[in-house]
């Protein structure tokens, strides 16, 4: 059995918020003390997959209550990658009462290849999570687990178990545990001072999954254009706070804050972009007059100028080794795509002949970048193959859908719709399926996702 310390992370806060004791790295755990194996379904069919209701040890009122949630949120966590073929939980009629009496030929009636069996028991110190997978041919365990911590977040177990199955069983990085981060009206403030009738748009964290949706900035002024660090420590930002916009990067764990773009002059500032070895900032900057792509290092030191055009160059991204930068120009009319060296060398590649806008390049294996296309009286999201210049369309028309950005393995989208309304955030699979809403309250816009 490997044993695993969980650490739960609650809620990141801003330098204006009141500091928080920065989490401590868990331990590395313990070599397994069994040989894991893979579950495999029929060929050319995934693995079929049952899990049912964790078995609470402890019969209080909160672990029961913690089991259901685990259970739960796991059986999500697994349907969202569809990797396996998850059995309906409604059409279970038998459950273990512990690792040892499994009633194998009940599941096996029901054709599952797999069954999930986990154990939830309350301690001097927290809860301990116990896991098994089991072969239901064979009737032996191919993979376990015991994790231990707070009670405080159940939800974060089933996301460390999501994943850790994902990658065990499949060979696949799930994104259970990463964060949207995305900017919201939903608190009604407006902003004071000299700029009338603009409302106050905070920065939101939330689980991949749009549970846990926290503030984390409180600044009372217009806050947007959010961007994970490759660490996921940190979030770099446009802030009007100072007046004009500014690029400041909030260390969440660490609840400290640096301004980034300031001095004499710095013009406006907007669209930060991570490198993907988080050591510089790309971003669209008014500092020499026209708006043109610039680079910087992590602290705001070492501003180079990248684009030299009189048109309006605007929403870099990365390439995910860091040699190339597309951003969105109107040099040649409307705004289009272009893809330049990282340093700014050569002339530009025009990469789109479609009115697009917010490219997003994503993460390895893929080399696909996503983008907002003009398709009619509102935006669509499609995305090219960089390789075939191939276009695909993932939404067609429900509203205006805008602001895409990929999952850390590439297989989600996170997007803005005004599809249901007020503009929200929703995911979506990169074949265009399994379309879902997160957001509900107040207009939100302009996702991130953590890798």
């Amino acid at each position: 059995m490997k044993r695993i310390s969980l650490i739960v992370v609650l809620a990141a806060a801003m330098a204006s918020t009141r500091a928080q004791q920065p989490p401590q790295p868990p331990a590395q755990p313990p070599q397994p003390q069994e040989i894991e194996t893979t579950i495999t379904g029929e060929p050319g069919s995934p693995p079929r997959l049952a899990v049912p209701e964790f078995i609470a040890v402890s019969k209080d009122t909160e672990s029961v209550a913690i089991a259901k949630t685990i259970s739960q949120v796991l059986f999500d966590d697994l349907n969202f990658e569809r990797e396996f073929a998850l059995i309906p939980r409604d059409v279970y009629s038998t459950a273990a009462t512990s690792f040892s009496d499994v009633p194998f030929d009940r599941w096996r009636e029901l054709n599952a290849d797999g069954l999930v069996v986990g154990t939830v028991q309350k301690t001097a110190t927290g809860l301990k999570v116990e896991l098994r997978l089991f072969n239901v041919r064979t009737r032996q365990s191919a993979y376990g687990r015991e994790y231990s911590g707070s009670t405080a977040n159940p939800r974060l177990y089933a996301h460390q178990i999501s994943d850790e199955l994902h990658q065990s069983q499949r060979g696949l990085k799930g994104v259970a545990r990463t964060k949207l981060v995305f900017d919201s009206d939903r608190d009604g403030e407006r902003m004071g001072g000299t700029i009338e009738n603009r409302g106050v748009k905070e920065l939101y964290i939330a689980d991949y999954d749009g549970e846990n949706q926290r503030r984390v900035t409180v600044s009372k002024t217009l806050n947007i254009n959010p961007a994970w660090s490759p660490d996921g420590r940190s979030i770099a930002y446009t802030s009007y706070r100072r007046g004009g916009g500014q690029i400041f990067v909030s260390h969440i764990f660490q609840a400290l804050l640096d301004e980034l773009t300031k001095g004499e002059k710095v013009g406006e500032n907007w669209l930060p972009a991570w490198s993907p070895d988080g050591t510089r900032l790309c971003f669209t900057s008014t500092r020499d007059g026209n708006s043109e792509i610039y680079v910087m290092n992590r602290d705001g030191s070492n501003v180079r100028r990248l684009t030299r055009h009189p048109g309006i160059d605007i929403s870099p991204t990365w390439s995910p080794p860091g040699t190339q930068i597309a951003f969105v120009s109107d040099r040649g009319g409307d705004p289009h795509i272009y893809i330049m060296d990282a340093d700014g060398s050569g002339s530009p590649t025009l990469l789109t002949r479609e009115y697009s806008d917010r490219p997003t390049w994503s993460p390895a294996p893929y080399n696909e970048i996503a983008y907002s296309a003009r398709t009619g009286p509102g935006n669509d999201i499609k995305v090219i193959d960089l390789a075939s210049r191939q276009v695909r369309q993932l939404t067609f028309g429900e509203g205006t859908n805008e602001s895409p950005t990929w999952s850390a393995n590439g297989r989600h989208l996170a997007f803005m719709s005004t599809r249901a309304g007020k503009s929200q955030i929703f995911t979506i699979a990169r074949d265009g399926k399994n379309v879902r809403q997160l957001t509900r309250t107040g207009s939100n816009q302009q996702p991130n996702w953590s890798k």
